[in-house]
């Protein structure tokens, strides 16, 4: 994490794209049709997501070599990454129907797991709904530097496999559980004011607020111990530190990268194609239909493929490129 200036012009008024009304691209019945949530579908993406994850830790358990630890190490990163994509679903409301399910259920088996607050994350995440694109954006600071030159994003590359990324990473979220720093998932550091606080202080927030973590990941070590194999969890640790660290540049590049500072979501939100792998690692959770999700945030993520091919009939939406175009685009600095 790191303090950057931001400066960007607005435009004084929005474009047409973004003035459009809902209703000038989807009938009702579509949109009830593509809002409608289901409490049985969140239940079982977040079922099929820990099953992954078990599967992988068993696979490594079963065939210990090089070879399995390096792929449970991705999958398992990849499932971390699912495990955000549904934190992101809840915060918005739609991964279940109820709300307490959306509410505590998210927050337990997805947020708290890779150390995240579902209430925080939701202040967050509407922040950047409400401004995206424009100097207020609090999640500008994730892409605000694409494209940048191959060497560049070679280097954050290197940190992010190399764990130096997820090490700082795990550093503000300390700081942020002791409220010396304010809560965000963007880059951007802000220092909240001591108001005569000592260390002890720091401390015991700190513990308050991590608790709830240092649970959801107690049951996960005590599982793995029950089933005779505790130091698995080390893999879990790892795959955090290092390829979900990875996968999350990959998404945040894809999502806003090296598109326009205006308050157009058609113009500065990007759908990415994804294909199997992709999907497995990069784009869990249909997060690649991004343009589709800052148009319409009450679509649960099963059905914003319906909605791109909605989109797509009424050549709303342009073509989908490749997670690899999209980091060509970003390595492809504007020449002077």
């Amino acid at each position: 994490m790191n303090i950057i200036e931001i400066t960007s012009s607005t435009p004084t008024e929005l474009p047409q794209a973004t003035r459009r009304r809902l209703s000038e691209l989807f009938t009702r019945e579509e949109i009830a049709q593509l809002t409608a949530r289901s409490d049985w579908r969140g239940a079982s993406a977040i079922v099929s997501t820990w099953a992954i994850i078990a599967s992988a830790f068993a696979m490594l358990a079963i065939w210990p070599n090089v070879l399995t630890f390096v792929l449970a190490l991705c999958i398992i990163a990849g499932r971390q990454l699912a495990l955000a994509i549904l934190e992101h679903e809840g915060a918005h409301g739609t991964l279940f129907r109820t709300r307490w399910l959306n509410d505590v259920v998210t927050d337990w088996f997805c947020a708290r797991p890779i150390w995240q607050n579902l209430r925080k994350y939701r202040v967050h995440h509407l922040g950047h709904h409400t401004y995206t694109g424009m100097p207020n954006d609090p999640d500008l600071s994730l892409h605000a530097r694409f494209p940048t030159t191959p060497a560049s994003l070679r280097r954050k590359f290197i940190r992010d496999l190399s764990g130096y990324t997820g090490l700082k990473i795990m550093f503000g979220l300390l700081l942020m559980d002791a409220e010396v720093i304010q809560w965000t998932v963007a880059n951007d550091i802000k220092r909240l004011p001591a108001n005569d606080r000592r260390w002890y202080n720091y401390t015991a927030t700190a513990l308050r607020n991590m608790v709830s973590m240092l649970i959801a990941n107690g049951v996960l070590f005590g599982i793995l111990a029950l089933c005779g194999h505790p130091m698995l969890y080390l893999v879990w640790g790892l795959a955090y530190l290092t390829p979900f660290q990875f996968f999350i540049r990959i998404r945040s590049i894809a999502e806003h990268g090296c598109l326009e500072n205006t308050p157009d979501m058609f113009r500065n939100t990007r759908t990415t194609h994804a294909g199997l792998i992709a999907r497995m690692f990069v784009a869990p959770m249909r997060v690649n239909y991004h343009i589709e999700h800052h148009l319409m945030a009450s679509v649960p993520y099963y059905r914003l493929p319906l909605m791109h091919r909605l989109l797509r009939q009424k050549n709303a939406v342009p073509d989908a490129p490749s997670y690899l175009d999209v980091m060509k685009i970003a390595s492809t600095p504007i020449s002077a």
